[in-house]
């Protein structure tokens, strides 16, 4: 027998393999009860995965200050932080009650909100497709940045990925249903997402703009489904309207000193790069969507994944909520910000864009073939294995090439355990507060043994987790960076409140792989209890 026969042979015995793997998972993901238990335990083993993956690409490198932000929030479960609503710090003060406070957990904690949003996505698409191009939007999902590399660092971004999915979800169970039960459950979806940040107002507007431009639209609006949503959401956010009204709007306050710009180029130029970058992000899971819809193994011509005529998988009355929705929250927010002169950030991009896999699969003449599945599934595993594989190299030409730039290496965590030891050999007893800029003060009441509340210089929109009179009271350390850009800042803000402190020189340096980080020196300020 020839070598060509015997290859043709073995490749005829892989197709019929592939084929049935193809059609198992293709039944698995179509059937009412297996499906459930495909999605959730894909988002279980994608979180894992990249949990694991994000724990060896950090390694050498302190969490991200928004992390350690949402950690120190949690410490107490307050109506609002200062800057924010406060459900992403109740959400991390609940998950470090049942996790150790290390590096790990906080990447565990932002892949679970990921898993969960994975498995509300699913729930939100079979409100509007089949079951087969649910699973297949999922998957799409899982291979968005956003999901993946991106998703490292908890934040109230981060967590609006769970709760803007249940707005969505809440809206089309209300369309569909224009009940009161359903009109209470998007209305408490609506409060839950008020309560993660006040940017899910763009998705609020979203919902209600597709509520008013939809064809079956006078349905809905005679119903009592949305009277009774916005009455729910109303009550539901009361204790947290009053909470605003006691703290004179200061996270107003701060959205309107950080964010206002009056520099028409850069209102420009960052609306611009906002734009292009959200594109750049979904390119991956489009493309890599669209090279499985089209290919098919072991064939040089790929197969039309185009159809013609009307589809039975897609209910085209919600596709069109879907498509208005992301439409809107897609353009709105650039808009809005060369309207109104506003500092647009590319991470508020981050739970905007999760509809547009559902928006594109619910296109009616996508064809979604079994192998499409399989396809996707794969590739989203092989890139993950890839990744998690080559996560050491990664690392390690990370060290050469950046280790020195930036605040990445810089090394907080030490500075943390070094300034607890200081306290405790002077005072005996925890270390009651930190008193630094949040790049600073927040990575150090993470990393330290005592967890120090913190308290940041010249800041109107306090957390509310301490005072300066508290702190005064307490005693307190406060650490001015020596090349930060707001050191003549910080100095004169310790002049003035911690004259007669204990002062010193700290410098720190991480050593990894052999590798030196950057040594920083600190300014340190020790101030003793009041007697």
């Amino acid at each position: 027998m020839s070598i060509a026969s015997i290859s043709s042979t073995a490749a005829r015995r892989r197709i019929p393999t592939i084929r049935r793997l193809a059609a198992w998972l293709a039944s698995r993901a179509s059937d009412p009860k297996a499906g459930l238990w495909l999605a959730t335990g894909f988002a279980v083993v994608h979180a894992v995965l990249w949990t694991l993956i994000l724990v060896s690409l950090k390694t050498g490198q302190d969490v991200h200050m928004d992390v350690a932000e949402a950690f120190a929030w949690g410490q107490k479960f307050l109506l609002g932080y200062g800057k924010h609503p406060p459900l992403s710090g109740w959400v991390a003060g609940a998950w470090f009650m049942l996790f150790p406070v290390t590096d790990w957990a906080t990447y565990a904690l932002a892949m679970a909100t990921l898993g969960c949003s994975l498995v509300i996505c699913w729930l939100l698409a079979l409100r509007v497709v089949d079951r087969r191009r649910a699973f297949f939007v999922v998957a799409m999902l899982a291979l968005y940045p956003i999901f993946n590399f991106k998703g490292f660092k908890y934040n109230p971004d981060l967590l609006q990925l769970v709760t803007l999915p249940l707005v969505v979800l809440a809206y089309l169970d209300a369309f569909e249903k224009r009940s009161i039960k359903s009109g209470v459950w998007l209305g408490l979806a609506g409060a839950l997402a008020l309560m993660t940040k006040y940017w899910v107002l763009t998705m609020i507007g979203a919902v209600g703009l597709a509520a008013l431009i939809h064809p079956q639209r006078l349905q809905f609006l005679r119903s009592p489904a949305p009277w009774v949503a916005i009455a729910t959401l109303v009550v539901a956010m009361l204790p947290h309207f009053m909470w605003l009204k006691q703290v004179d709007f200061v996270p107003l306050t701060y959205a309107g000193d950080t964010y206002s710009l009056t520099d028409r180029a850069m209102i420009d130029d960052l609306a611009l790069g906002y734009v292009g970058h959200n594109l750049a992000l979904l390119a991956a899971p489009v493309i890599l969507g669209a090279i499985a819809l089209m290919w098919r193994p072991f064939r040089l011509m790929p197969f039309p994944f185009l159809t013609r005529g009307a589809s039975t998988g897609v209910n085209i009355s919600q596709a069109i909520n879907v498509w208005i929705v992301q439409a809107v929250v897609a353009i709105g927010p650039p808009l809005g910000a060369l309207i109104f002169h506003v500092y647009i950030k590319t991470d508020w991009g981050i739970p905007l864009f999760f509809l547009v896999p559902l928006a594109l699969v619910a296109i009616p003449a996508v064809r979604i073939r079994r192998i499409a599945l399989l396809n996707l599934t794969t590739a989203w595993l092989v890139i993950s294995l890839v990744v998690l594989a080559m996560s050491p190299r990664i690392v390690a030409y990370e060290l050469d090439e950046k280790r020195t730039a930036g605040a990445t290496y810089r090394a907080r965590s030490e500075l943390a355990r070094e300034l607890t030891e200081a306290w405790h050999t002077r005072f005996y007893s925890r270390w009651p507060v930190v008193a630094a800029y949040t790049d600073t003060g927040q990575p150090v009441t993470f990393y330290s043994p005592d967890h120090p509340t913190p308290l940041t210089p010249d800041e109107p929109w306090s957390s509310g987790l301490t005072s300066l009179e508290e702190a005064k009271r307490s005693g307190f350390i406060g650490i001015c960076e020596v090349d930060h850009w707001k050191l003549e800042k910080c100095e004169a803000w310790m002049q003035a409140h911690a004259a007669n402190a204990e002062r010193m020189v700290m410098t720190t340096r991480r050593f990894f792989l052999g590798k030196a980080g950057p040594a920083t020196a600190w300014n340190i300020f020790i101030v003793p209890p009041a007697r």
